[in-house]
């Protein structure tokens, strides 16, 4: 069931309504209920791995939790993290290692056609290990009732593309009452209005052009090869940024708050503080079970950048399986690490309008050419790509044909990163005077109505 469908139009007013009718001790199991049927629509026996995740990581935790030594609880967060990463290596990266052994060496792995990615998997899993890791730590105690932990794993609203969530934040929330009341279903009301703009309007019209052009690169101009890879840039973002916007006004909706997975990050002055700004709740998750265990910045200068880099190419990986994400995670890594290394000896000053302009676009062009590896099948295709941009020829025997309407929208959409900096949608329009909110209401659905885009392209983020 996807958000922008008649599906789920129908679905979530059905569980708000029912929700709020309810008493506390029974919204858990209609909240747990309505999730297993949200990601049951897409394949009911993908179902099965998440119960089985749920349940091994709820007896670990409790295993965990009855012992006082690290040393005990060692074999049961061993336990949790064999039987995840298991999962999600078989699902994610089995057919990628074995085509790489198989023309590496004489080896003769089989090949899993037929293979299908259960839809959300990666987040699913880094959701329930954070919980494994902090029982382990001490800095979580395990969750005793059965229902509540196997909610937080599922929680329908950021079930298959986060953002992801930490139990601390999530569970005390579903534990709390929470009355129906104007605020919550404003803001949420707004926030699934704008994210279906963002993912319809933006991304849906977006994804058809730029899908023209990274088929044959070299039918087109170098201009309008670049301008494709520029498109794409918003096309990724504004998929992401939509279908998580439709998230959290979600479960807004059911009184609960998951944390903002983006900050405008194609404002960003360079490469650090764009992942700062760019999906969030995995560069903090990435930050905090597994940069800080390496050491951190606490180390030496080389074992920093190691680390860092590190980072980048672990981030490469969890993004799919081919060598294309790894290319793409390692040059976002070298050039977060030389940013940091020119920083220290050419001070910006941060006050400067001019300098903040440079630096952004600067950031925002870089972003754009990794991007390019991000979106091709090979890294010989990116390259290809690439070097179609720096022929800088104008030969083409096909002409890139970009609606006005699709202008417009991209020109509200750059328009409203502006005004959203540091902020958030809902946050925004309380401030603003109710003529004026309404009349963009009144734009936004219009948008949605006439120009969304006519072919439906699934929501890029759900591969991962």
């Amino acid at each position: 069931m996807l958000f922008n469908t008649i599906d789920f139009i129908f679905f979530l007013p059905v569980v708000v309504i029912i929700y709020y009718s309810l008493s506390q001790k029974g919204r858990w199991i209609l909240l747990l209920l309505a999730s297993y049927f949200f990601y049951g629509s897409w394949k009911l026996n993908y179902l099965a791995f998440i119960v089985i995740s749920t349940l091994i990581d709820y007896a670990c935790g409790l295993k965990m939790d009855k012992v006082d030594s690290k040393e005990k609880k060692r074999p049961f967060l061993i336990l949790s993290l064999v039987s995840n990463l298991g999962l999600l290596f078989f699902f994610k990266y089995y057919n990628f290692f074995a085509y790489n052994l198989n023309s590496g060496i004489s080896s003769n792995f089989p090949i899993l056609e037929n293979v299908i990615l259960p839809v959300g998997i990666s987040f699913y899993t880094f959701q329930t290990l954070s919980y494994s890791v902090d029982v382990y730590h001490g800095r979580q105690k395990a969750e005793s009732h059965l229902g509540y932990f196997a909610l937080y794993v599922s929680f329908f609203p950021q079930l298959v593309a986060g953002p992801i969530e930490r139990f601390s934040n999530l569970t005390p929330q579903f534990k709390t009452e929470k009355r129906l009341n104007y605020e919550n279903i404003s803001n949420g009301l707004r926030l699934i209005l704008f994210g279906l703009f963002v993912k319809m309007v933006i991304a849906d019209n977006v994804s058809g052009i730029v899908e023209q052009v990274y088929e044959t690169p070299l039918s087109y101009s170098s201009w309008d090869v670049l301008l494709s890879s520029f498109l794409y840039s918003f096309q990724i973002y504004s998929d992401f940024f939509g279908y998580s916007t439709i998230a959290i006004g979600s479960a807004r909706l059911l009184g609960i708050n998951v944390m903002d997975n983006f900050k405008t990050p194609y404002l960003s002055r360079n490469i650090a503080e764009f992942w700062q700004r760019w999906h969030i709740s995995l560069s903090t998750w990435f930050r905090d079970y597994i940069y800080y265990p390496m050491g951190g910045n606490r180390v030496n200068k080389f074992k920093w950048y190691l680390n860092i880099f590190t980072i980048f190419i672990v981030s490469g990986i969890w993004h799919g399986a081919n060598w294309t994400f790894i290319f793409w995670g390692a040059l976002f890594g070298l050039i977060y690490i030389l940013e940091k290394l020119i920083s220290k000896y050419i001070p910006l000053p941060k006050k400067n309008g001019i300098v903040n302009t440079v630096l952004v676009l600067k950031t925002f062009i870089l972003t754009t050419l990794i991007w390019v590896f991000f979106r091709s099948q090979s890294i010989d295709e990116a390259f290809q790509f690439l070097a179609r941009i720096f022929e800088f020829s104008s030969d083409s025997k096909a002409e890139l044909m970009i609606p006005s309407y699709v202008w417009f929208s991209l020109i509200i959409f750059i328009v409203s990163e502006f005004l959203l900096f540091n902020s958030r949608f809902d946050e925004k329009l309380d401030k603003i005077a109710f003529p004026i909110r309404w009349s963009i209401y009144s734009i936004l659905l219009f948008s949605i109505l006439v120009f969304s885009g006519v072919d439906d392209f699934p929501f890029i983020y759900f591969q991962f």
